[in-house]
């Protein structure tokens, strides 16, 4: 029997089941009927932290950011390759910190950018300071 995996949907956090063999077949939401994988990076909020990284059976890469960080600002675009090259087998999100200080208090980042790996809703791995697309998938990979 296949693998059903569950996915939120980045865009109405409806929870949709889809065939781990049919991830690269673009699947669709059956709520919003939007895609499920956008080819970017999603962003997320209070409303929508927890639902994402809580309910996907994939991993859900976090980073931790602020609109007035240089590193941030630099990371962006390399974080933002790295998802369209990485999706549909995870799916790479931000939050910012300045917009969301609680959630960044409740999972203690204190630099940033902090890059952090979820799956079935834990924190697994974590990584503060900017990188490069290269060094930011090899680390993806490696710990999802």
């Amino acid at each position: 029997m296949a693998e059903s995996l569950h996915l939120v949907c980045p865009n109405c956090q409806g929870v949709n089941r889809v065939q781990a063999e049919r991830l690269a077949d673009s699947p669709q939401c059956g709520h919003c009927h939007q895609g499920l994988f956008t080819g970017g990076v999603l962003e997320l909020s209070q409303a929508t932290f927890r639902q994402q990284i809580g309910r996907n059976d994939i991993p859900v890469v976090v980073d931790f950011w602020a609109p007035w960080c240089g590193p941030c600002q630099m990371m962006a675009p390399h974080y933002a390759a790295a998802a369209a090259e990485l999706e549909p087998r995870l799916r790479l999100a931000r939050l910012n910190t300045e917009a969301e200080p609680t959630l960044a208090g409740e999972y203690n980042i204190r630099s940033i950018p902090t890059v952090a790996v979820f799956k079935g809703g834990r924190e697994i791995a974590r990584q503060a300071g900017a990188m490069g697309k290269a060094d930011l998938i090899r680390w993806i990979r490696a710990h999802a």
